[in-house]
C-alpha cells in the first residue's frame, strides 16, 4: 500500500483493520464504534497504523492479546512508534468455524487454510480429522475469500460466520476450536487531537483503565522500586509486558496496564513518582475498561 502525502486533512468516517472483510477484527470494530461503520482493511498491521497517523481514517482497531496465544507482540511496538492513543477496548470470544464453497461436502476436504494462530487453536479438530493437511495462510477471513475466489474443489478455511456471509461460503463444521474460553482483546486507536477534541465524560460506575510504557535502568531492585509507585497508591495492575528496547541489547520496555483513571490523584501521583524513577515514560491511553 502506497501513502500520500497529499491527504485530506479532515480523515473520513473510515475505521481501520488488519485482514480481509469478516475478519475478527472487523467484530470488533463494529462493537467499539457501531453496527454501520464503514471498515477499510488493511494487508499489514503497520498498515493500519500508517493510515491512521497519515489521515487515511479516522480510527483503527488492532488485536493486542489473545487469552489462548497471548500478545500480539507487534502491536505492542507500534502503539510506541506511532504513538496514536488508545481511547477504547473491547474482547471478542473467537468462534471458528470450518467453512467451504457451496455444494461441497465434508468427505472432499483434504486442506485447511487459515491464520496460523487458528490453525493451532483447532487441533483438536485436527486430530480427530488427520486426512485434513493444515495450510497456513495470512488471515482468516482472507483464506475463506481464497477458496472462493480460486473455485477450491478440496479445501476449508476456518473463520468466522461472518466471513462465511460475505463471500457467499457454507459452514461445515461450527465451532471446532479447542478451547472455548478464547477470547481476543482490541484496542480502538484515534489521533491525538481526535481524542483531545472528543474525550469521553466519565459515567457513573465506570471502571477505568490507564495504559503506559516505560523504560529504566537496568540495575538491581530498578523494576521493582518501579512497580511499588502502583502499589503504594493501591492501584492493581491487570497487565504488564516487556518488549526488547531497540539500540540498546538485553534492556526492555515494559508496558503496564492498570485500574483507575490518569487523571485522579492516586494515579497522578504513582506517575510523578514513576517518572522520578524511569528513563522513559509515555501513557498510552485512558479508557472505559471493556467488558
Amino acid at each position: 500500500m502506497e501513502w500520500s502525502y497529499k491527504m485530506k486533512r479532515k480523515a473520513p468516517a473510515l475505521i481501520a483493520f488488519q485482514g480481509a472483510r469478516g475478519a475478527f477484527s472487523e467484530e470488533a470494530a463494529r462493537k467499539l464504534v457501531g453496527p454501520r461503520t464503514a471498515v477499510l482493511p488493511c494487508e499489514r498491521f503497520e498498515d493500519v497504523f500508517r493510515s491512521l497517523k497519515s489521515g487515511l481514517v479516522s480510527g483503527a482497531v488492532v488485536p493486542i492479546e489473545n487469552t489462548l496465544a497471548g500478545s500480539v507482540h507487534e502491536n505492542y511496538d507500534h502503539l510506541v512508534n506511532f504513538e496514536l492513543p488508545i481511547v477504547a477496548e473491547t474482547s471478542v470470544r473467537i468462534v471458528h468455524n470450518l467453512i467451504v464453497r457451496k455444494g461441497l461436502p465434508f468427505s472432499k476436504i483434504k486442506r485447511a487454510f487459515s491464520h496460523p494462530v487458528a490453525l493451532n487453536q483447532c487441533l483438536d479438530f485436527f486430530a480427530k480429522n488427520p486426512q485434513i493437511e493444515r495450510i497456513p495462510y495470512y488471515d482468516t477471513a482472507g483464506s475463506v475469500k481464497m477458496i472462493v475466489d480460486e473455485g477450491l474443489s478440496d479445501a476449508a478455511a476456518i473463520a468466522s460466520s461472518v466471513a462465511a456471509e460475505i463471500y457467499g461460503a457454507r459452514i461445515l463444521r461450527r465451532s471446532i476450536e479447542s478451547d472455548r474460553q478464547n477470547f481476543t482483546r482490541f484496542f480502538l486507536l484515534r489521533t491525538a487531537n481526535y481524542a483531545s477534541r472528543h474525550k469521553i465524560l466519565p459515567a457513573a460506575h465506570t471502571t477505568w483503565k490507564t495504559s503506559l510504557v516505560f523504560s529504566t535502568r537496568n540495575t538491581p531492585g530498578a523494576l521493582f522500586r518501579a512497580l511499588s509507585a502502583f502499589a503504594l497508591r493501591d492501584l492493581s495492575l491487570t497487565k504488564i509486558e516487556s518488549r526488547p528496547l531497540r539500540g540498546k541489547p538485553w534492556e526492555y520496555l515494559f508496558y503496564v496496564d492498570f485500574l483507575g483513571r490518569e487523571d485522579t490523584a492516586n494515579a497522578q501521583n504513582a506517575l510523578n513518582h514513576l517518572r522520578e524513577l524511569a528513563d522513559f515514560l509515555r501513557v498510552l491511553g485512558c479508557y472505559p475498561k471493556g467488558a
